[in-house]
């Protein structure tokens, strides 16, 4: 009697084959993943540089209708901090709450309708914030690298270098 020799079928993967799957899989997810990192710190720039124009237009508006911008001629110091509650209420709070001819410089700044998440805090303590959580930064007076005002986010690092020409990092967003 002979006998016929078994077949082995095969039944599922060798674990070579699940650890290449595996791989692929990793090495696609890390591409997918750091575009979209790219892809959302560009979008933060880019909200940053509109919100910068849209405040600086305001604060022209302002300059125009008072003959002086926003704060007092040392405002914001050389590193432009503690000032963005003062532009909140400047070009939107007072306006906003004032039974005169007040005005309200940019619209955009109703915490009602914050759409773009760049208010935090409520009432006449609310301060503008760039896309990254911190506060915008503002400084006129001897300061400023700008002859009339200078205006800036520190950018995703969450900080600037400090005074003078060199007050900018390179992932900072400002109008100098």
């Amino acid at each position: 009697m002979k006998l016929k020799p078994k077949i082995r079928s095969r039944h599922g993967f060798t674990i070579a084959e699940l650890l290449i799957v595996m791989t692929i899989i990793l090495i696609l997810a890390g591409i997918v993943l750091g575009s979209m990192r790219y892809a959302k710190n560009k979008q933060n720039n880019n909200l940053a540089e509109i919100q910068i124009k849209l405040l600086e237009n305001a604060i022209q508006e302002y300059h125009s209708d008072n003959g002086d911008y926003p704060g007092d001629e040392d405002a914001g110091g050389s590193t432009g901090t503690g000032e963005s509650n003062m532009l909140f209420r400047a070009l939107y709070y007072d306006g906003f709450q004032a039974d005169d001819n007040s005005m309200i410089y940019l619209s955009e700044l109703d915490p009602r309708h914050d759409t773009h998440r760049w208010l935090d805090g409520t009432g006449a303590s609310t301060t503008i914030i760039d896309p990254w959580q911190a506060e915008y930064r503002y400084r006129r007076g001897a300061d400023a690298l700008n002859p009339d005002y200078d205006l800036w986010s520190v950018g995703p690092d969450g900080e600037s270098a400090g005074d003078g020409e060199d007050s900018k990092d390179k992932d900072d967003i400002s109008n100098f």
